[in-house]
């Protein structure tokens, strides 16, 4: 009942907890990913800060200030496009604020942090008068990793897969997890599961499952690739800000793509609202370079840190540091070397030769003895 598996390739996972308890309380495994997620962000955007002479603490403060505003946004964003959910007739209106508020029970989206996140970014960047383009650069790669180890928590809750699936790819998920867990009703009322999946169930371990895409590994592995190309050409971009609107274009196009196999998609109308918000990522991040490639083209210099420069100051310093040190050092042993010369010179320290008469009479004198 608590297993995963992936009967085309043979990887099974025979227990897949959602939480685990610390001293009674219930520690979530999605929220515990979001965190690692979050602290690897951390680390990435430090080192691309530093990478790139900047400032490290202006990336703390950042990413700090943007905890609080990138969970709500997410939240608001879910709720705002999912509003049956909480509007429930014979609700009180302390009810529904109550269960929006709720994230515990799920119900957070990746574009609705990152709108709030951009947001607090334009402000911060104003206050602090940095480079809000730089910034993005700096925190895009770090923003990747967790997402994609945000994609792991929606594993251990068995939610965001797809449609139903006899692909070599096909995630198995057992139907008595979710009749145990009292979530069946839900998700079939709302179209998760659908009659298709319930339908064509398949038994592996002698447990009943719905065979489905595995999305967020589809959705993951596209980030993963994203990440590394922008690691390879993050010394080569040719502007500030060109990562960010890679990423942005990257992600939004391949968000269309999975999106399409999802069966728990937010509706706007007939539309997918992330597929609608891909398009816009799309054609905004591939416009900004289209047209900034466009000015550089025709002489304009626009800004760019790639790291290289950075590093080549810093050899240099280092260069003049080591050549100081070596003028320092033969300058002290010059000096060393005049002053036992100078103290050789004195006339106490010189020693008088014996004229030749008087080492002849000496020569005498001792022969006589």
């Amino acid at each position: 009942m608590r297993g995963i598996y992936f009967p085309g390739t043979g990887i099974e996972f025979p227990s897949v907890p959602e939480s685990f308890s610390v001293f009674g309380f219930e520690v979530k495994l999605y929220g515990l990913v979001i965190f690692l997620g979050y602290v690897l962000a951390l680390v990435i955007s430090l080192h691309e800060a530093k990478r790139t002479g900047q400032d490290p603490e202006d990336y703390w403060d950042f990413l700090m200030a943007m905890i609080v505003p990138s969970i709500l946004g997410a939240r608001i964003y879910y709720v705002l496009f999912n509003l049956k959910e909480y509007t429930g007739t014979g609700k009180s209106a302390g009810k529904v604020f109550l269960d929006m508020l709720n994230i515990r029970d799920g119900g957070l989206a990746i574009y609705g942090g990152l709108i709030a996140g951009t947001i607090t970014a334009v402000v911060l960047t104003g206050i602090k008068k940095i480079s809000l383009p730089l910034l993005a650069d700096t925190v895009t790669m770090g923003i990747l990793v967790g997402q994609i180890l945000g994609r792991w928590g929606n594993f251990f809750n068995r939610e965001a897969f797809g449609s139903m699936t006899k692909g070599v790819t096909r995630m198995a998920i057992p139907v008595e997890y979710y009749t145990d867990t009292d979530s069946l009703g839900y998700m079939t009322r709302n179209g998760i599961i659908t009659d298709d999946m319930l339908k064509n169930t398949e038994t592996v371990r002698g447990v009943e499952c719905i065979t489905v895409h595995p999305t967020f590994l589809y959705e993951g592995l596209w980030n993963l690739a994203l990440l590394a190309f922008l690691f390879f050409y993050r010394k080569k971009k040719k502007f500030d800000g060109e990562l960010a609107m890679l990423y942005v274009a990257g992600y939004g196009i391949g968000r269309v793509i999975v999106e399409s196999f999802r069966t728990d998609s937010l509706m706007i109308g007939p539309l997918k609202v992330s597929q609608v918000v891909g398009v816009c990522c799309f054609l905004l991040g591939t416009g900004v370079i289209i047209m900034n490639r466009m000015k550089i083209r025709h002489g304009k210099v626009l800004p760019v840190h790639t790291g290289v420069e950075h590093n080549e100051e810093a050899k240099k310093a280092e260069k003049t540091e080591a050549s100081e040190k070596t003028d320092a050092f033969e300058e002290a042993d010059a000096s060393e070397k005049t002053d036992a010369f100078e103290k050789a010179e004195k006339p106490g320290n010189i020693r008088r030769e014996k004229p030749e008469e008087e080492r002849d009479e000496a020569a005498g004198n001792k022969e006589k003895s």
